[in-house]
């Protein structure tokens, strides 16, 4: 399959927990974006939720005329080193103009994506991948940022679902979890990996490298099993 090297990169909770109000008040934090500088990945990829909270603007876009896209397609706007990747499978996040940014923005979606928000992501100068009728193909979508965009490593920063949508998928070569010092323990909270179906096997995993902190995180890295 054509891809990127793809990274799952995430920060947790002994426990597995990632919600990231509650990471922060842990030690780890300046270790987890050292070590994702440290994997060198060229894209970032983030969903919805994940990007709603820490990179788009305030509200929803909501079309005034809802006719879908309805086939497959991409735009490409800037030629650049780095991409921010963003799965939004409706196309309902509201974002700045890239044109003067360093990592600028790709934004996948799936046909369900109306003709409106694609041509609100041109006049911002974002670029844009559509592929899957329903929900995103996931694997079209990294053959087109590997092959289109020129992207060789991507890592996958969260959240759950996203996670578990690119582990079901076939797509992570890696797991690089940052574990820091303490519990979270909260009924409900999202896990690394979330939302799989109760039938799902085991993913099995190689041990690469451990690495500790003086401050108690602990990197660890592993292979994904094919």
């Amino acid at each position: 399959m054509t891809k990127p090297y793809i990274i799952c990169h995430m920060m947790t909770t002994i426990d597995g927990r990632i919600d990231c109000e509650m990471v922060a008040k842990l030690p780890g934090t300046e270790e987890y974006y050292a070590t994702l500088t440290e994997l060198s990945a060229s894209a970032t990829v983030s969903g919805r939720v994940t990007a709603q909270l820490e990179l788009s603007q305030p509200g929803i876009f909501t079309a005034q005329n809802e006719e879908a896209y309805a086939q497959e397609g991409f735009s490409k706007k800037i030629v650049a080193a780095a991409y921010e990747v963003v799965v939004d499978t409706k196309g309902t996040l509201l974002w700045q103009n890239q044109a003067d940014s360093e990592k600028p923005l790709v934004v996948i979606t799936s046909q369900q994506v109306t003709k409106e928000y694609l041509a609100y992501l041109d006049s911002l100068q974002i670029s844009w991948i559509v592929c899957g009728k329903e929900k995103i193909a996931l694997v079209k979508s990294m053959k087109i940022l590997a092959t289109e965009f020129g992207v060789e490593r991507v890592a996958v920063v969260g959240g759950g679902a996203i996670n578990a949508s690119f582990l079901a998928a076939g797509l992570l070569d890696e797991v690089s979890i940052l574990l820091a010092p303490g519990i979270d323990g909260r009924k409900g909270m999202t896990a690394a990996f979330d939302g799989l179906s109760l039938d799902v096997e085991p993913f099995n995993l190689q041990l690469k490298n451990v690495k500790t902190y003086e401050n108690g995180a602990i990197w660890l890295r592993y292979l994904v099993k094919k």
